[in-house]
């Protein structure tokens, strides 16, 4: 073998083990996994036995974070609340979940935009700084009656 084959060689392998080390390294540093993390999920067959999805609504936020909780359950073409009024200026968490197909969680006019799975408990925190009525549509094709699955927010007035 040629003396510069040689220093390629070992200059490519080196670099292939120096990748893998930092990869490696990297995949563990602070607890990180490839598994998802973060991801709360839920029997799909026991939703409602959940009080947070019993009665699905806007309740008081129990965290500094965000002023409300909103609890929706997305099933077979209708959401539930089928109306939620939100003060204007609230900072709110939403939380979706589905007890039986893949359905879609957009708000429209704004940036809020899930997918719905069952068995998940999908969350997306949104400010409501802008008076109106905002259409919930469901934004995956779930079955014949998905052109008629829509909610309404309402945001009204302020916080008191």
């Amino acid at each position: 073998m040629h003396k510069y084959e040689k220093i390629w060689l070992t200059f490519g392998t080196s670099a292939l083990v120096i990748f893998l080390v930092i990869l490696g390294i990297s995949a563990v540093h602070q607890g990180h996994s490839p598994a998802a993390s973060g991801i709360e999920t839920i029997n799909p067959e026991h939703v409602r036995d959940d009080a947070r999805f019993k009665e699905p609504g806007l309740y008081e936020a129990e965290s500094d974070e965000y002023d409300y909780e909103l609890y929706f359950v997305a099933s077979a073409f209708q959401y539930e609340p089928r109306e939620v009024e939100i003060p204007k200026g609230s900072r709110v968490r939403i939380h979706v979940t589905t007890p039986d197909v893949i359905h879609g969680f957009e708000i429209a006019q704004t940036n809020v935009n899930m997918m719905v799975e069952p068995g998940l408990i999908s969350k997306y925190t949104a400010n409501f700084n802008k008076e109106g009525e905002f259409l919930i549509i469901c934004n995956e094709y779930c079955g014949v009656g998905h052109t008629d699955m829509t909610s309404l927010i309402k945001v009204t007035g302020g916080e008191e």
